[in-house]
């Protein structure tokens, strides 16, 4: 039924997925790398969590009752 259908491969698509299949084994820790895990592990969720608690004291501070306690 659906002979005749080759399908023609991409080297650079080849070779971009290999090179995912096996990240694992290629990764080594750099400056840069360090950087990014530490921006985007740590400093975004820090910010995003002060955010939301700031934006809840807000609330509280309009309603005019006391602070909510967070972790």
């Amino acid at each position: 039924m659906g002979g005749g259908m080759e399908v023609h491969k991409n080297k650079w698509i080849e070779e971009w997925n290999a090179g995912r299949e096996n990240l694992e084994f290629n990764f080594r820790w750099t400056r840069r790398s360090l950087a990014v895990v530490g921006l985007f592990g740590l400093a975004v969720p820090i910010l995003v969590y002060k955010g939301i608690v700031r934006d809840f004291h807000m609330q509280d501070e309009d309603a005019g009752r006391p602070y909510r306690k967070f972790l």
